[in-house]
């Protein structure tokens, strides 16, 4: 049972964090981009939690290749098989355009599943680049964000969003880091400055 106090290791940085933690990862190397993932997704699967990842590819990822990208130790997910990786453009879009009701529905019900399965906690990450492919409703990417910072007050599903800053115009990323109370710097996560409630 989750418990609103209940604390995880993100992986990537010492201590533990509340579970629902609402993070910003804005990145230019990709090297740091993939050590942090790297962790991110490791550490949930070596705690039993369920993790959710969106890739933003073409086509819905292989897990086995999949981790051998990310140098996720294979044996980790044969012990603990919970890693739902799929195409993040068919995730945020399923019918070719973007609806943030309908994706902040779909995060509280992955979350809801996770519980039914018996998993203590869970967690997501998305690779927020699928915005960028001009399809309706991607504007309200903002607004999506924002309403995640609402549906983890009830459905605590730890969640971090990547921006890639090489690819992002310079006040979208501002904008994201506006409403993500906790942002990866230097590899390490700190309270946003930027985090307006």
């Amino acid at each position: 049972m989750c418990h609103p106090h209940d604390e995880v290791s993100l992986g990537f940085c010492g201590g533990t964090y509340p579970v629902g933690t609402h993070i910003c990862l804005v990145y230019r190397d990709e090297q740091e981009r993939r050590r942090v993932v790297r962790r991110f997704v490791e550490s949930g699967l070596i705690d039993n939690e369920q993790v959710f990842y969106f890739a933003d590819t073409p086509e819905k990822p292989a897990v086995d290749s999949w981790l051998r990208e990310m140098d996720i130790d294979a044996s980790v997910y044969t012990q603990a098989p919970h890693l739902e990786l799929e195409q993040a453009l068919a995730t945020y879009c399923p019918d070719g355009s973007f609806d943030p009701c309908n994706m902040t529905a779909t995060i509280r019900q992955a979350y809801t599943a996770s519980k039914s399965s018996g998993f203590a906690h869970s967690r997501v990450s998305g690779e927020m680049s699928w915005a960028l492919h001009g399809l309706p409703g991607s504007e309200r990417l903002i607004d999506y964000e924002a309403m995640i910072n609402e549906v983890v007050k009830t459905h605590p599903i730890t969640a971090m969003c990547q921006y890639d800053a090489n690819r992002f115009d310079g006040e979208t990323v501002f904008r994201a880091m506006q409403v993500h109370p906790y942002m990866v710097m230097g590899g390490q996560i700190v309270r946003n400055p930027y985090y307006e409630i």
